[in-house]
């Protein structure tokens, strides 16, 4: 398995660090938060280090995605919230914090405080026929 000896997430992998371990398998670790945003906050990561989802093997990526809902159901039973977020955040412009690919499952509850910003806006004429032409392109080149 891929390490990084500096990345937090590793030292907490190889029990370097203590963590509050949720699940654990061959693959897969999920911890509950230290800073967390809600009570009962999770994050799930591969064991092998990958800092950008777009870098891990998509077997991986499905091992890893398969547990969110068993995570997930867990997490509401356990904190008797209403709903709950996934979150991935990749790179620091999207609030990526810890080098390392990590799924966060986040509880919520109504009226929490949390909040979430969806700012929705509209694409001006011609630019989603052109967003879907660039992405057809590029899926093409990167499928082959």
């Amino acid at each position: 398995m891929s390490r990084d000896p500096h990345c937090v997430f590793c030292k907490i992998i190889a029990a370097e660090i203590p963590a509050a371990l949720i699940f654990e398998d061959d693959l897969i670790l999920a911890f509950l938060d230290i800073g967390p945003l809600a009570d009962g906050h999770l994050l799930v990561i591969p064991r092998d280090h990958y800092i950008r989802l777009t870098d891990v093997p998509p077997e991986l990526c499905a091992r890893v995605a398969s547990v969110l809902p068993m995570l997930s159901r867990a997490a509401l039973e356990v904190t008797k919230a209403e709903g709950f977020n996934v979150l991935l955040n990749q790179g620091s412009v999207a609030g990526q914090a810890v080098p390392h690919v990590h799924f966060h499952i986040i509880p919520r509850k109504k009226d929490d405080q949390l909040g979430y910003r969806w700012n929705a806006g509209k694409y001006p004429e011609g630019r989603a026929s052109e967003l879907t032409a660039a992405f057809q392109d590029a899926l093409t080149h990167h499928s082959s």
